[in-house]
């Protein structure tokens, strides 16, 4: 039976993938006798996590090459299926559109059954067809595991003023490495699969090293019994060339798994170099981080102090503005002393 990977989409966030298997598990297409219907089923031990009736209007869609999913009005849920590779996810969707197929031609028959038995001149009794239970499998392996990419929108962020350069320019160096991060650690995740299966690899092939030797050493000693009988010396003489050819041969195959062996420490000392860069731009992101904490706080003192000095400019014009009035009742008494004191002078 075939294996994948089973996730469930998060009902609260409709957004995020759950998932819904420990590791890769059966899924099988299953014909229903009973019900008439077609099911995909998955067990992980003895609780169903998949139980999935096929209609005529479901969709399969593939969202990646190792990745697809199916919305099941029924069950209120998104499910998704995660392959080792993207031949079994081709060979899936075609079943699926094949099951597709077969659950609408069973329900346009059992359409046409019910109006048989409603009409009054038809009302012989037949025999349902019913299939055999027949599972259908998705090839799969449990070393590999293909998890969904799930985005996060990212709310605007409002326009800086012209006195918030400093925290504008610190948001560009934020940004540009969230985006080295980002890309670091996909890289990371694609080195780490590569670094595991390269340590299945290994692992293999020190155990078929070992029995190489083993038999290297057999073979030595077999050519040393063979020698011993000189009865049999061309026999021996011949069979010594082909054991010195087969022990050249297991030589020449033990001289390339060390290579190979020695180019997957390579690639493991690459993947920590990548893992300390990832740490060193984590910990640049943090400072930055901090520094536009720092900046942001600089930006608010100052839009308080530009405040509070318009405020004191305003006061001051106000101020100002009453003692010009003052001045002008002022002067214009003077005006009127001046003429009183015209008119005096005048008279006198």
């Amino acid at each position: 039976m075939g294996k994948a990977h089973v996730f469930q989409i998060d009902p609260n966030t409709k957004k995020n993938w759950v998932p819904t298997s420990k590791h890769a598990v059966t899924v099988s297409y299953f014909y229903d006798s009973t019900r008439n219907v077609y099911r995909i089923i998955s067990l992980d031990g003895a609780k169903a996590i998949i139980n999935s009736t096929i209609t005529p209007n479901m969709t399969f869609t593939k969202t990646s090459q190792k990745f697809g999913q199916w919305a099941d009005s029924r069950a209120n849920t998104v499910y998704g299926l995660g392959f080792s590779s993207e031949h079994h996810l081709s060979k899936f969707a075609e079943k699926f559109q094949e099951f597709k197929e077969a659950a609408r031609l069973a329900k346009e028959k059992s359409q046409e059954k019910m109006e048989l038995t409603s009409t009054p001149s038809q009302e012989s009794a037949g025999g349902d067809i019913q299939s055999p239970l027949t599972p259908e499998s998705i090839n799969g392996t449990d070393d590999e595991r293909v998890m969904p990419e799930v985005t996060q929108n990212s709310e605007p962020r409002a326009e800086p003023t012209q006195n918030a350069l400093p925290f504008t320019h610190s948001s560009t160096i934020s940004k540009h490495w969230e985006a080295e991060l980002a890309t670091l650690k996909g890289n990371n995740a694609k080195l780490t699969a590569a670094l595991l299966e390269s340590t299945a690899n290994v692992k293999q092939w020190k155990q078929q090293l070992a029995a190489y030797q083993e038999e290297a050493e057999r073979l030595h000693k077999r050519v040393t019994e063979l020698e011993c009988v000189s009865s049999q010396a061309n026999a021996v003489h011949t069979h010594k060339t082909e054991l010195n050819q087969t022990i050249q041969e297991l030589e020449s195959t033990l001289k390339k798994k060390e290579e190979e062996i020695e180019g997957l420490k390579q690639e493991i000392d690459n993947a920590r170099e990548l893992q300390a860069q990832r740490d060193s731009l984590t910990q640049k992101l943090q400072e930055v981080e901090i520094r536009n904490k720092d900046l942001e706080g600089q930006l608010s003192d100052l839009e308080q102090r530009l405040e509070k000095s318009q405020n004191e400019q305003e006061a001051f014009r106000n101020n100002l503005k009453t003692l010009l009035e003052i001045l002008d009742g002022k002067i214009f008494e003077l005006s009127e002393l001046r003429d009183n004191l015209a008119k005096l002078i005048e008279c006198s």
